[in-house]
């Protein structure tokens, strides 16, 4: 952490749950202060919870929260983006500008703001909202290192990052962004075969949750390829090889490839 990141201000246009995870995770990593976050939001409701559960400012317009903002973090809805960047774009091509808004290119931005705005666009996934998100950074033409440590460290708060060129993004919208569902419904077919043969749901669930996520940490933690720790646990003969015979005659492997790739070409159509 630098000294320099906690004198900075950063405000948020959208006060949603991914903005709130972020403000979670960077005064948890100490790397603002509360009185220097500012987020805009419609919803009071929503303004006074984070309020009430962070100390930070609320009460602001788009753009004096904006405006107050040394970092803005756009945190709105795809379809309203129009709106926020027409209000908004005179402001933020004096600012480092970072989207969180699915779908939206960086050209985009560029336009609104000026060819000499610095803007960052950036896909955080759900987990974030627990500390184990993965973000990937694509960075806009002019954006210092500095700017772009000041991003990494903002999202590092909550979880991994990597940066790649924006071309990737909509791979990243399939695999990372839209993943966590993919998982999710892993975890619940799995709890499910676990009461079909006789579990209670709780502890079903209960086995079901700790094993995918032991299974990612063997991953991420040893960095060994993940079908020579799926061989490990086949034991010739054993009972983990017949589950596997079984999901490649269900095509299991086929079908989250397929999954991801649908949900890029998704991304890719969205975007325009």
């Amino acid at each position: 952490m630098s000294s320099s990141t906690l004198t900075q201000s950063l405000s948020f246009v959208g006060g949603g749950r991914m903005a709130e995870a972020l403000i979670s995770g960077v005064l948890s990593s100490r790397s603002y202060k509360a009185d220097r976050i500012h987020v805009a939001d419609p919803d009071t409701a929503r303004l006074d919870h984070l309020k009430r559960q962070y100390g930070i400012q609320i009460g602001l317009t788009n753009h004096e929260a904006a405006v107050s903002g040394d970092v803005v973090v756009l945190a709105v809805k795809p379809q309203v983006t129009a709106e926020i960047l027409k209000e908004l774009g005179d402001v933020l091509r004096k600012r480092l500008v970072i989207s969180v808004i699915a779908g939206v290119r960086l050209g985009r931005f560029l336009e609104a703001c000026g060819m000499q705005a610095h803007v960052i666009r950036a896909m955080p996934n759900t987990p974030a909202m627990v500390g184990e998100g993965m973000t990937a950074l694509a960075i806009g033409p002019g954006v210092g290192e500095n700017e772009v440590a000041c991003a990494r460290q903002i999202f590092e708060s909550v979880g991994k990052v990597v940066r790649i060129d924006e071309r990737f993004m909509d791979a990243v919208t399939g695999l990372s962004g839209s993943g966590p569902a993919y998982v999710f419904l892993m975890i619940e077919a799995m709890a499910d075969g676990g009461v079909k043969m006789g579990l209670p749901r709780e502890t079903a669930s209960l086995l079901a949750a700790q094993t995918v996520l032991g299974a990612a940490r063997m991953v991420l933690e040893t960095g060994r390829h993940p079908a020579r720790l799926k061989d490990e646990v086949a034991s010739p003969g054993g009972t983990t090889i017949a589950g596997l015979h079984r999901l490649e005659q269900g095509s299991f492997r086929g079908l989250l490839i397929d999954a991801v790739e649908a949900a890029a070409k998704r991304s890719q159509e969205l975007g325009g």
